[in-house]
């Protein structure tokens, strides 16, 4: 699969409630929320249909596509995520160490390719809704570690991206696989 790692992108935008265990360090911290991801191709690259209807990546010399600019597919995944959390001192959170580790279940709820291209010197845009053969179903686990209201954090998705199978084809071969995400969390309270 030909996702640039520079341009794809992911935002989670989540409400999470913490319930402290006893009068211990440790909290169970259920939530939901938003996961906004977002993968740019490399080198042109596109999802399309070939002639028997499968889908592949295809390339600007493949299509009848000038001007290409940027392509990516767009997934949009409502999530609940539960995670387990130390924090150093309880009493004041906010300039306490904290470590988690959590998974997360989700649907997902909207996917599109998008496509930037020039025509005629005039920039354009076409979206294309549909399934693309995607996990609709997910779930995964993740970590965070971090001082106060900010945090690093991964996130490894067990399910793959693409029904299994059912991937773009490259050079004849399926590629199925799951996506990893790391970045940095902000909490506001």
């Amino acid at each position: 699969f030909d996702a640039a790692l520079w341009g794809s992108r992911t935002i989670n935008v989540y409400y999470q409630y913490e319930f402290r265990i006893a009068q211990s360090k440790f909290s169970l911290v259920p939530g939901i929320g938003l996961s906004l991801e977002r993968f740019k191709f490399k080198n042109g690259a596109m999802l399309g249909y070939d002639a028997e209807d499968s889908l592949k990546l295809l390339l600007p010399a493949e299509t009848t596509m000038t001007g290409l600019k940027k392509s990516q597919l767009v997934t949009n995944y409502l999530d609940l995520p539960l995670e387990l959390r130390f924090t150093s001192n309880p009493s004041d959170p906010g300039r306490s160490f904290k470590v988690a580790i959590g998974g997360r279940i989700g649907y997902m709820y909207d996917a599109f390719s998008k496509i930037k291209y020039s025509e005629n010197g005039e920039t354009k845009q076409l979206k294309d809704k549909q399934d693309w053969n995607l996990t609709r179903f997910r779930y995964g686990v993740y970590t965070k570690l971090g001082i106060g209201n900010f945090a690093l954090f991964g996130y490894y998705n067990l399910t793959p991206l693409f029904e299994e199978g059912k991937g773009p084809y490259e050079q004849n071969i399926a590629t199925d696989f799951q996506t990893v995400t790391v970045g940095i969390s902000l909490s506001a309270f």
